[in-house]
């Protein structure tokens, strides 16, 4: 994948919480447009998906030729729906609207390990700050990266393996 390609992927990956502006605005956080509602629900990152395969092939990026593209589609798609799947995992709030347009109803996994993040800035600099960063440690970024190690090895593995 392209550079382009997992750059896009990565602010994907946080975008659904620019949801929160909503509360300065007067959103509540139960609404659909609330506080992990539309944004977070995996009709938001077809959505998504679908507009970021668009502006690959507008750029002429290498990612969106031939079956490049369904490839860039499945990653962008799966990069934004990661958000909301991790914090479906988390223990507080009020859920995430996975269906939403269609349905407002919050879900949880039946599994909740991660501390729930503080909103706000001046919030999450306080001791419960650092039990959602040592706790999203532990759960997602352990886990992340050794994923991605074990997958380069793989792939290594694997690209070797074809060569010889």
């Amino acid at each position: 994948m392209s550079t382009r390609v997992l750059a896009l992927g990565v602010l994907f990956s946080v975008l659904p919480d620019a949801d929160v502006a909503g509360f300065g605005f007067g959103i509540a956080y139960d609404d659909p447009l609330g506080h992990r509602g539309l944004t977070h629900s995996l009709a938001f990152a077809a959505v998504m998906a679908t507009l970021g395969a668009f502006l690959l092939a507008v750029a002429k990026d290498a990612a969106a030729k031939d079956g490049g593209r369904a490839r860039a589609w499945c990653y962008l798609f799966l990069a934004t729906a990661s958000h909301g799947v991790l914090d479906a995992m988390t223990d507080g709030g009020l859920g995430i609207a996975f269906f939403a347009p269609f349905s407002n109803t919050r879900y949880f996994l039946p599994w909740r390990p991660i501390a729930v993040s503080p909103i706000g800035v001046t919030a999450f600099f306080t001791e419960r700050g650092l039990t959602v960063l040592r706790s999203e440690f532990q759960w997602i970024w352990l886990p992340a990266g050794l994923f991605s190690i074990l997958a380069l090895a793989v792939r290594r593995l694997w690209t070797g393996h074809r060569e010889s």
